[in-house]
């Protein structure tokens, strides 16, 4: 069907959450496959039955797709829904607005866009699983895609469409960190029930044996050399992990620090808790307990908290122990307030060494670099069999090309 004139449309309608531009200056009538804007970027991208372009803006940058008028609202709902209330740390990109009636046929591919903010620092699946040093991420990328859709479900989100290309990858210090990305097919329920649970990883399962194709294919492999049981791996991780969230244990009443343990057992994992609910057992001398987990966002609320710093869960596990590592020498000098000692470490230790990281070539991430400098820290301690200091490793670690950072 070919596009009538812009005159015989209704005007593009905008809904723009506040905070961010107001996209008015954009040719919305036309695809976005056609524009010619100062305002586009060239990134890379993942591989997408739709098109997506990338805008500049002063304080950030924003990612505009166009499909058809149905998905953009479901998927912008959908996408609102996780980032606000009891979901508001659901890994998933955030909305900005929504773009509709840009064509007569709601049903065209262009009727209407949807609008995200970039997330900074990540990339697709194709240059995670072609890139160098896979073999060691292998298992640390299928933990936390694994983990991701297991916080969706928990969320009480059943995705439809979950696949290794519907996600963005970024290092999250020593692990990789998975961000839902494409929503269109997802909905939300309070809960989601085994059988829909299931489903969804059925539909992971097909999909990902259809990506691992993909890259087979493209390096020349026949299908025999695909990594099809990527996907079963992905769903023994997922089952082993809800398993442990899911467990309810019978306690008796003077076993209540059973309770702290799968506390601590779940923040170890990542998991916030929301509710705990203590039931009396049918003989009436036992207690069951179960919770309710909230996101995996344990240790990343936990560092804003003490300190106002904004980061990943990985990212703040690293931070965190930095910052403890700070103030037991604080506490040995005299020093006993974890409050003063965390502003200390913030303003003496942190924002310094993130200032010279910024200012290296090729270090655009400086949390990130900082935390693989933490960790070529603790590896030349060992080493040494002795305490090092972050500043007396930093010479070592610039001169050995940055171990472990990704530019």
């Amino acid at each position: 069907m070919s596009r009538p004139e812009p005159s015989s449309l209704p005007a593009p309608s905008l809904i723009i959450r506040p905070g961010h531009p107001d996209f008015l200056e954009l040719p919305w009538s036309d695809s976005v496959v056609t524009w010619k804007s100062p305002r586009l970027l060239s990134l890379p991208k993942g591989i997408s039955r739709h098109e997506v372009r990338f805008l500049a803006y002063a304080d950030s940058i924003y990612v505009v797709k166009e499909l058809p008028m149905r998905a953009a609202r479901r998927e912008y709902e959908v996408l609102s829904a996780l980032t606000a209330g009891d979901r508001k740390d659901t890994l998933c990109v955030h909305p900005v607005g929504l773009v509709e009636h840009r064509h007569e046929d709601p049903h065209a591919e262009a009727s209407a866009a949807l609008i995200t903010k970039y997330l900074d620092f990540s990339f697709s699946y194709r240059e995670l699983l072609e890139g160098a040093g896979f073999g060691a991420r292998r298992s640390q990328m299928l933990d936390a895609f694994a983990g991701l859709l297991v916080e969706l479900h928990v969320a009480g989100c059943f995705w439809g469409d979950c696949s290794l290309s519907n996600v963005l990858y970024r290092f999250d210090a020593q692990a990789v960190d998975t961000i839902m990305v494409d929503a269109e097919t997802a909905y939300l329920r309070d809960t989601l029930s085994d059988g829909q649970r299931e489903e969804d990883l059925a539909i992971m399962i097909h999909n990902v044996a259809g990506d691992m194709a993909d890259i087979a294919a493209s390096q020349g492999l026949s299908i025999d050399g695909a990594d099809l049981w990527l996907g079963q791996d992905i769903a023994k991780r997922y089952r082993g992990l809800w398993s442990e969230l899911a467990r309810v244990e019978s306690i008796k009443p003077e076993e209540s620090y059973r309770i702290t343990e799968r506390i601590r057992r779940l923040n170890e994992l990542g998991f916030s808790i929301k509710e705990i609910d203590l039931v009396p057992a049918a003989s009436g001398n036992r207690l069951r307990v179960s919770v309710k987990p909230g996101g995996r966002n344990h240790h990343a609320q936990r560092l804003r908290e003490l300190t106002g710093i904004e980061t990943s869960e990985w990212q703040a596990r690293q931070l965190l122990s930095d910052l403890y590592y700070h103030q037991a020498k604080a506490s040995s000098s005299g020093s006993t307030s974890k409050a003063i000692a965390a502003i200390q470490w913030r303003v003496t230790a942190l924002e310094p060494m993130l200032l010279r990281l910024s200012a290296i070539p090729g270090i655009s991430d400086a949390i990130q670099g900082y935390c693989d400098l933490l960790h070529h820290r603790y590896l030349k301690s060992v080493e040494a069999d002795s305490d090092l200091g972050t500043e007396a490793v930093l010479a070592d670690w610039l001169a050995s090309g940055c171990p472990a950072y990704r530019p």
